[in-house]
């Protein structure tokens, strides 16, 4: 039988309940200070998108999209899927129950793995008796 998810002793049902001040007692320092500073227009902006989302019940139409890579889940976020920008194209997201109170931008990873392949020509000094093909 799979476990219920639970964040600092909280079901996903509860903590969607409460106010956004409670919410933010729970979370770390870091997303707590973020959140009582203010949102910033972006963050604003995606987060009166998700609303009206939630609003409307339309959650098989397209997805969001968004720059806000540090926007913090919210437990009204779970079960929506976000398009994330990570500098050169948008990420889908999947928002989980696991993922409140981290940073979008941590699921939409910014760089490429390496791929070491061959050396191209002029690569190095004896690339230049290498047959072409």
């Amino acid at each position: 039988m799979p476990r219920e998810f639970t964040y600092r002793g909280y079901t996903l049902e509860e903590l969607q309940s409460m106010s956004m001040d409670e919410f933010i007692h729970l979370l770390p320092s870091r997303m707590r200070r973020s959140l009582r500073r203010g949102l910033t227009y972006e963050q604003r902006k995606l987060l009166e998108k998700i609303r009206e989302r939630l609003r409307n019940k339309d959650n098989g139409s397209k997805p969001i999209k968004t720059h806000a890579r540090d926007a913090i889940i919210l437990p009204e976020m779970v079960g929506l899927r976000i398009l994330v920008h990570n500098g050169k194209e948008f990420v889908p997201v999947d928002i989980k129950p696991e993922m409140i109170g981290h940073y979008l931008g941590e699921f939409a990873i910014t760089n490429k793995p390496v791929k070491h392949g061959a050396p191209g020509i002029g690569a190095s000094r004896s690339s230049m008796y290498v047959p072409l093909k």
